[in-house]
């Protein structure tokens, strides 16, 4: 067929070597070939927490359809082919502004038709302690309403797909159960919830922790607490974010060995200064804010933590250095087991939209890096 452009790689998940062929950005043909020397080929990454990535930010300022759709296009870039859009704790007007804008990017703009999955919201029903609330403003913080919900979703066209809330608030159990109902994903986080109160949460519909092992008190009874409670309901699958800051190496081993590779979802949790240089920034939340070389975004004099300064090709080149698993494992829990979430099939098949990734792997560090991204059928690497 004219036009069409031939791909080979290893698959991740079986270890066989496989030809795609591609045409008018679709995937026409899938076909087997010889494994050895060939890069590995993944299909694109999807990513259930982005606040932002290089300069773009879904939650300061005015947002609008242009701008969601610039945040789109660069995480193309960088290997993501679905994303859920998160909007942290802030007052009503200005969720249902965001959620508005990103609404109209979905309906009007390509890279966000084809890239957003949904809409995350974290928060606003989230502990009010330091702490739990993390940089969440304390000021906006308040109950789950099952009316706000509805307001939200008119305001998203309906694109609202998960929500993460600490289960431990009044009528939160309640609230959850309903918006479960409704097909949306429930999240437990920024929380200072008993064992009880997480068990609570599942039996009402909860599906999943936000970033498990933070969000949390600095200082929790030995045991029970919330992260033994998380770690131990099967119920629960767990996002993690493994940029080597949020999360000590042992911890994140002990976590994903307790919920095993099937439970577990790599996410960025990304804010704008994901992507960008080394040095000191201003933000409306947080206030001043260091990049370090290290990819650190952290409060400036301080130790805190001010969100997540690597997207999640970052976290899946580096997923084999910093936990000792499989560079396989890294690719299952930032494409399949995210995409179970979502109802949607973003496997390599014919029919499908060519999003995908060859990377090479560096056995002796155990790192990856990407040696073509291709979206709808295009390279996008920079």
């Amino acid at each position: 067929m004219i036009g069409t452009k031939a791909y080979s790689g290893v698959d991740p998940f079986t270890g066989a070597g496989r030809t795609i062929n591609v045409c008018s950005g679709m995937i026409q043909s899938d076909e087997p070939c010889v494994a050895e020397g060939l890069p590995v080929l993944s299909p694109g990454l999807i990513d259930l927490q982005v606040n932002g990535f290089d300069g773009h930010d879904l939650n300061d300022g005015e947002l609008t359809a242009g701008k969601v759709e610039a945040l789109s296009k660069a995480l193309c870039r960088v290997g993501v082919a679905a994303y859920l859009p998160t909007l942290i704790t802030a007052v009503e007007a200005d969720i249902c502004l965001r959620l508005y804008a990103i609404q109209e990017a979905v309906e009007t703009l390509p890279y966000s038709r084809q890239m957003i999955a949904g809409v995350h919201i974290e928060g606003p029903s989230i502990s009010s302690k330091d702490g739990p609330r993390g940089a969440h403003p304390k000021e906006h913080i308040r109950s789950p309403s099952i009316e706000e919900f509805e307001r939200w979703q008119e305001a998203a066209g309906g694109l609202v797909a998960m929500i993460t809330i600490a289960p431990e608030l009044p009528g939160a159990i309640d609230y959850l159960r309903e918006i479960a109902t409704r097909g949306v994903i429930v999240a437990l986080g920024h929380s200072d919830a008993s064992e009880e109160d997480i068990y609570k949460a599942a039996d009402a519909g909860a599906q999943l922790s936000t970033h498990l092992g933070n969000g949390l008190a600095g200082t929790l009874p030995r045991h029970p607490n919330a992260v033994w409670a998380q770690l131990a309901e099967d119920r629960l699958s767990a996002s993690l974010i493994l940029d080597g800051h949020h999360l000590p190496k042992s911890t994140a081993q002990v976590m994903i060995r307790a919920k095993g590779i099937e439970r577990v979802v790599l996410v960025s949790d990304s804010v704008k200064f994901a992507g960008m240089e080394p040095g000191r920034y201003t933000s409306s939340i947080g206030g001043n804010i260091k990049v370090s070389s290290d990819r650190r975004v952290s409060i400036s004099g301080t130790q805190f933590l001010a969100g997540s300064g690597v997207s999640l090709l970052d976290v899946v080149c580096d997923f084999s250095s910093f936990t000792g698993l499989s560079f396989s494992d890294g690719i299952t829990m930032a494409t399949q087991n995210p995409a179970r979430f979502l109802n949607r099939s973003f496997d390599l098949k014919p029919g499908n939209r060519a999003d995908f990734i060859l990377f090479d792997l560096d056995y002796d560090t155990g790192t990856a890096q990407p040696r073509d991204i291709i979206f709808g059928g295009e390279s996008v690497i920079r």
